[in-house]
């Protein structure tokens, strides 16, 4: 079984780097070394969403995950971890240009209006500020919450929660990083900018 040590990497790397090895391991087991945290969850997460099995097991320093087999009935549907349906990129905290007050008021409203739609997104990616939507103190977590529960995959930016020192605040959905955002965006059906 191949072993790769992804420990103190930084993202996207992680997710990279499995990628690769899973490529690479002619439909082997991978057995990957991990930090805690953002890394496990979005190697997990990706994973998942491709079919492969995740056993887990805790390490002195870190987690180690062996990926391999097929996951039956676990996980994401095959292709969704790639997108594939309406993404929503929220970059900002606020709508448009123009006063703060009216920008942060206009996205709080578009955000709850969602929960009145038929149609909600597959997928809502919050990177730059718009992170602080997720995190704790926004006034929109009660709408993320309802839209997470209708289905709707609530991801925040990790290198942006940490730039805004917000990761240990994150109340709405998920951590993610940039190599499922940029997969998330180039496999979407459509894909929203906010």
């Amino acid at each position: 079984m191949k072993t790769i040590d992804c420990r103190n990497m930084a993202c996207p790397l992680p997710v990279v780097t499995v990628k690769r090895a899973l490529e690479s391991s002619g439909g082997g087991p991978v057995r990957v070394l991990l930090d805690d945290g953002p890394p496990r969850e979005n190697v997990r997460r990706f994973a998942l969403g491709r079919g492969y099995a995740v056993e887990e097991s805790p390490l002195d320093e870190g987690v180690a995950l062996v990926l391999g087999g097929s996951a039956a009935g676990e996980g994401e549907a095959a292709g969704r971890g790639a997108g594939g349906g309406t993404v929503v990129l929220v970059t900002s905290d606020r709508l448009g240009e123009g006063p703060e007050e009216l920008g942060r008021l206009l996205m709080k409203n578009f955000i709850v209006t969602l929960l009145d739609l038929d149609a909600v997104p597959d997928r809502m990616l919050f990177v730059n500020s718009g992170v602080l939507l997720t995190t704790d103190g926004s006034e929109v977590l009660e709408a993320l919450d309802k839209l997470g529960n209708r289905g709707v995959e609530i991801l925040s930016c990790g290198v942006c929660l940490d730039f805004y020192n917000r990761k240990d605040k994150l109340k709405a959905g998920a951590v993610t990083n940039m190599f499922t955002i940029a997969e998330s965006l180039l496999g979407g059906r459509s894909v929203l900018k906010l």
